[in-house]
């Protein structure tokens, strides 16, 4: 068959369900037995089926070694996919397909976990049977081709009908998948995927199911652009101040305000970037600072650039005294930004700064919840915080910038201290 420029269906407009649901079967078995097959699997199919081959995947069981995510893992990986903030618009998007109660709407991490699925009480029944349910490894190489596995493995969008399941026991259904790319990195954060009964297979599907997917990339590309507007806002005061040439980037090395450098789009950034000097290979030695939500990036002049460290020293604040309006204030010599935290952040703040020395995940989650099995929830949090502070905040442990000047501001009245937290830290700092 002929490769499309567009999605390829499965099933030309047309053609008999069921007649070519007989002839995929045909194939399906006499490639898996190593038969005369009587057709040729379409190659979206057939390098599927390949590689799970090659694999081992037994096309009888799948990978019965896949275990489910439990629900705190489950939430961490719905935070920190990228997708939430687009959730609404997918599920608006292909509501038509979904509200006949038939079909199932599903969305996949880029490894093929699933994190959200919506649908009928009895599409949703039928799902939980084949262990299609949040938290569980649709990944191909674990289910077998499927519209979620095989959409992340080829990148493209695909649609599967019955017997082109690579395991035996999906051939009752029909799915249509999409990656969905993060326009930042160009990295693909997820798929989409529309499932069903085989029987309600539609040729237009799969168009539908890469459109929505491609009006996602839209929004997160609008997202990026107001992030980058708010970065910009809060940098171009500071680089009309220091008369030398300067960058405001987010994480991504996104630039979003120039001084006296050269424009472009996007700077590569090293990785593990932290508070300091870094080489870079278009810009030579430059001091990073941070930024609410990204970076100053400032190159060393030819006087400076083999000097050390030349000691200016970024000085955060943290003020207590409000418990209804706690504020980080972070100074350094090229000007200051605040950030108001939310109560459960300003506890997080407020324990870094009296721990200096950082702590893990399992010690946090003993300071607030005084259980440190919950040592996800406090991982969760930290990605939320580390949004905001890049740079200020850093990991493996937790733990403030070691090179800056921290001062905690707290209320003259110990017992005052975020009076509405219930942390056990907290309260012991109450005294």
């Amino acid at each position: 068959m002929m490769q499309s420029t567009g999605p390829e269906p499965a099933l030309a407009a047309g053609e008999d369900p069921r007649r070519y649901a007989q002839i995929l079967t045909a194939v399906y078995d006499a490639t898996m037995t190593g038969g005369k097959s009587p057709a040729r699997p379409r190659e979206v199919i057939g390098d599927s089926w390949r590689r799970l081959q090659t694999l081992g995947i037994d096309p009888e069981l799948g990978n019965p070694a896949e275990t489910q995510m439990d629900v705190s893992d489950l939430e961490l990986s719905r935070r920190e996919s990228g997708l939430f903030d687009i959730l609404d618009d997918l599920a608006r998007g292909l509501e038509s397909v979904v509200q006949d109660g038939d079909n199932i709407l599903v969305v996949a991490d880029r490894h093929g976990r699933v994190l959200w699925r919506s649908g009928s009480t009895a599409v949703l029944d039928r799902a939980d049977d084949l262990g299609f349910v949040e938290g569980a490894n649709w990944a191909e190489d674990s289910v077998g081709t499927n519209a979620i596995g095989t959409a992340l493995v080829s990148r493209r969008a695909v649609q599967i009908f019955s017997a082109e399941h690579y395991v035996r026991s999906h051939h009752s259904w029909t799915c249509a998948g999409a990656p969905i790319r993060d326009p930042r990195t160009g990295q693909v954060l997820g798929a989409i995927d529309v499932s069903g009964p085989a029987k309600t297979v539609h040729p237009t599907t799969i168009a539908l199911v890469d459109a929505v997917a491609r009006l996602a990339e839209s929004q997160l590309r609008e997202i990026h652009r107001s992030t980058l507007d708010r970065l910009r806002s809060v940098a171009a005061p500071m680089l009309a101040r220091l008369q030398s040439p300067a960058l405001a980037v987010d994480a991504n090395g996104w630039v979003a305000a120039v001084e006296s450098v050269a424009l472009r789009n996007r700077i590569l950034l090293p990785e593990d970037l932290a508070t300091g000097r870094f080489w870079l290979p278009t810009l030579g030695v430059c001091d990073f600072e941070p930024l609410p939500g990204g970076w100053l990036v400032r190159p060393a002049g030819p006087a400076d650039s083999s000097v050390a460290d030349s000691g200016n020293t970024t000085r955060i604040r943290i003020d207590l005294r409000n418990s209804q309006k706690p504020r980080i204030e972070v100074r350094s010599e090229v000007g200051e930004w605040t950030h108001e935290p939310t109560p459960r952040h300003a506890e997080i703040l407020y324990l870094l700064a009296t721990r200096r020395q950082g702590r893990t995940a399992a010690q946090m989650a003993t300071d607030l919840f005084g259980d440190d099995g919950r040592a996800i929830t406090v991982r969760a949090e930290m990605s939320r915080l580390r949004k905001h502070l890049a740079g200020i905040i850093s990991t493996q442990p937790y733990r403030l910038d070691e090179s800056a000047t921290v001062e905690v501001i707290t209320p003259s009245d110990m017992s005052r201290l975020l009076p509405h937290s219930s942390a056990p830290a907290i309260r012991a700092a109450r005294g």
